[in-house]
């Protein structure tokens, strides 16, 4: 595995990048048998310690976890459990793949739908927003449940994918209650 350990405006001493490489090797050795690269930076925001741990596990597979605490080893500890919790995750449904058929997609769907009226009230208070950031990225070819491992391993708030049933771009995005919505577009001019 090669790993990098850096700290933002603090010194990462040999112990804690030891506790680092050893933890961090435990747990990733745990699920997969090829090296893989990671990043865990550390960095300070106040009286709290912040750990980011970046791992990239190959195949455009990225998982992401950060953590703050006290102290920099109980911000990493868990920070590297939810890495842990989402490794088994990742193993578990890709066990369950295999085992049966993945079930019908329309089980998983909740897409929400804003009516005009809703779309004028959310415009009229921000004339000219501003894009805070900017990139680009490709949109991939997955299936319902490979997108929802990506939301979860990447640890984002959205996706934007390409549905493999029917080809059509679909949204799926984290919900305030932590479930999954699922924005899949019809094309209403066929209907």
């Amino acid at each position: 595995m090669q790993l990098s350990v850096k700290g933002k405006q603090i010194d990462v001493g040999d112990a804690l990048r030891q506790h680092v490489e050893t933890q961090l090797g435990d747990i990733i050795g745990k699920f997969f048998s090829e090296s893989l690269d990671a990043n865990v930076s550390f960095s300070r925001e106040a009286h709290m310690f912040r750990a980011d741990i970046t791992v990239h596990a190959g195949r455009g597979l990225v998982l992401q976890s950060n953590a703050s605490a006290a102290e920099p080893y109980p911000a990493f500890d868990q920070a590297a459990e939810r890495i842990a919790e989402r490794l088994r995750r990742h193993k578990n449904r890709l066990k369950k793949h295999h085992q049966e058929q993945p079930a019908d997609q329309a089980v998983i769907a909740q897409a929400f739908v804003l009516n005009a009226e809703q779309a004028d009230d959310m415009d009229a208070g921000h004339d000219n927003p501003l894009v805070v950031a900017e990139m680009t990225t490709p949109i991939e070819m997955l299936t319902v449940s490979q997108a929802v491992m990506r939301l979860d391993f990447g640890d984002l708030p959205a996706l934007m994918f390409r549905n493999k049933a029917h080809g059509g771009l679909n949204m799926i995005y984290r919900r305030a209650d932590n479930n999954i919505g699922w924005v899949d577009p019809s094309d209403r001019s066929k209907a």
